[in-house]
């Protein structure tokens, strides 16, 4: 049977998890049950020790997952082993599961999804003016050495922007992000983090893309976006 030791990590429940996640698995939907019934809706799963997850090791996933969603919670793993995320792959949920390289990544983030959530409460997006556009970006992983990746800036605001690219991020992903903008202030090299994902059956003419929130910015940065932004509006543009 899989075993799992309960820890707490400030607002966050932090599931180390040993052995195999397959029909004998049961008790990890259990353990997320009882920590939903308790108040803990923000859960870690670590996946150190895990040796494999099988079909249906999958379907125990799902339905844990399933069940953390319908309490309006959030549930992440970390330490995914390669050959585990290659099953995730394979199988698509990849772009499903919020999977982190490592604790203090996966902790930040529900941190991260607080802020976001209450920027999204408030409106405080409707401070912002959008900025229509046709510029390529640049983005990769923050973790993990891979290559940059190429899109194209949509619209772009103060607080974020929505990217067309054939690769996109699973929610909660930072990324380092590069943006040209011209003539002023020129290179940007900033931390963005995904918090949207276009609905192909929604908005198939922007399929795939994402929407990416500014994560950490300057105030001075955001002062050069806000000026850029405010520069190239069409006059009498209402965003």
């Amino acid at each position: 049977m899989l075993e799992i030791n309960f820890q707490r990590n400030s607002s966050v429940s932090v599931l180390d998890l040993s052995g195999n996640i397959d029909i004998d698995a049961s008790n990890f939907i259990e353990k997320v049950g009882w920590c939903l019934e308790n108040g803990y809706e923000d859960i870690l799963c670590n996946f150190e020790n895990v040796n494999l997850v099988d079909y249906a090791g999958l379907s125990v996933l799902a339905i844990a997952c399933k069940n953390v969603d319908n309490h309006k919670g959030r549930i992440k793993f970390v330490n995914v082993p390669a050959h585990i995320k290659k099953v995730f792959s394979l199988m698509c949920l990849d772009k499903v599961f919020q999977m982190y390289e490592n604790k203090e990544l996966a902790l930040d983030s529900f941190k991260e999804d607080k802020v976001i959530a209450e920027i999204q409460k408030k409106s405080l997006r409707r401070r912002f003016k959008r900025l229509p556009l046709d510029i390529t970006v640049e983005f990769r992983a923050k973790a993990g050495e891979e290559k940059f990746t190429k899109g194209k800036v949509l619209n772009l605001s103060a607080i974020g922007m929505l990217v067309f690219a054939n690769k996109t991020y699973p929610l909660g992903e930072l990324l380092d992000v590069r943006l040209l903008l011209l003539p002023k202030p020129g290179v940007l090299e900033l931390d963005a983090r995904v918090v949207w994902q276009v609905a192909k059956e929604l908005q198939p003419h922007i399929y795939p893309g994402m929407g990416l929130e500014f994560h950490k910015l300057e105030s001075e940065v955001q002062k050069k976006l806000v000026e850029f932004v405010e520069r190239n509006l069409p006059s009498g543009c209402i965003t």
